[in-house]
């Protein structure tokens, strides 16, 4: 029994990395996007998205307090940018980001939002968001780090099960309380 369960394990860390590896697919149009920071690409390509207008509004979510809009923004921008960019400054975790991601869609009407993380976190913080925004459509934008080009280093493998083992973690915290998700 145990052999089966470690096997179902392994299984499943294996899909886990696969799905964390996959690339961005195509993406509809949104109202807004959210940025989770934490890792190298993700403000990057939040900005690129919303330059293109693939949404009206963009929320940079669990920015460092000694962090501004200037520092973020690329020197080329265009200057309505800046105007259609709010920083989040309260969220240091998952749930926190979570948090903070619900005030902003209410504070501005939000009913679509794409989600730009790592690949790797991307299944935890879908998770996460569609907790606390049940009536928002969530639309996954997967950033690959520079770790996880080389998927098969010791450091590239660490972090994918460390990500999957809180994936888990947060799959049954949402079983254990199923009231959270209404």
């Amino acid at each position: 029994m145990l052999a089966l369960l470690a096997c179902a394990v392994l299984a499943g860390l294996v899909w886990f990395a696969w799905d964390s590896l996959r690339p961005a697919g195509a993406l509809p149009p949104a109202d807004g996007i959210v940025a989770l920071t934490g890792g190298t690409g993700r403000v990057e390509t939040s900005l690129r998205l919303l330059a293109q207008n693939r949404a009206r509004l963009l929320l940079i979510s669990g920015v460092d307090t000694q962090t501004s809009l200037r520092a973020l923004l690329p020197a080329a921008a265009p200057q309505d940018l800046a105007a259609r960019v709010t920083l989040g400054y309260q969220a240091r975790s998952t749930i926190e980001n979570a948090a903070e991601t619900a005030t902003w869609v209410a504070d501005n009407h939000i009913g679509s939002l794409i989600v730009v993380t790592a690949g790797y976190h991307m299944r935890r913080a879908m998770l996460e968001l569609s907790r606390t925004l049940p009536d928002v459509a969530l639309y996954p934008y997967p950033v690959t780090p520079p770790a996880m080009r080389h998927p098969f280093q010791p450091t590239s493998l660490r972090i994918l099960a460390e990500e999957y083992i809180k994936w888990l973690g947060a799959l049954v915290g949402a079983a254990r309380n199923p009231a959270s998700q209404e």
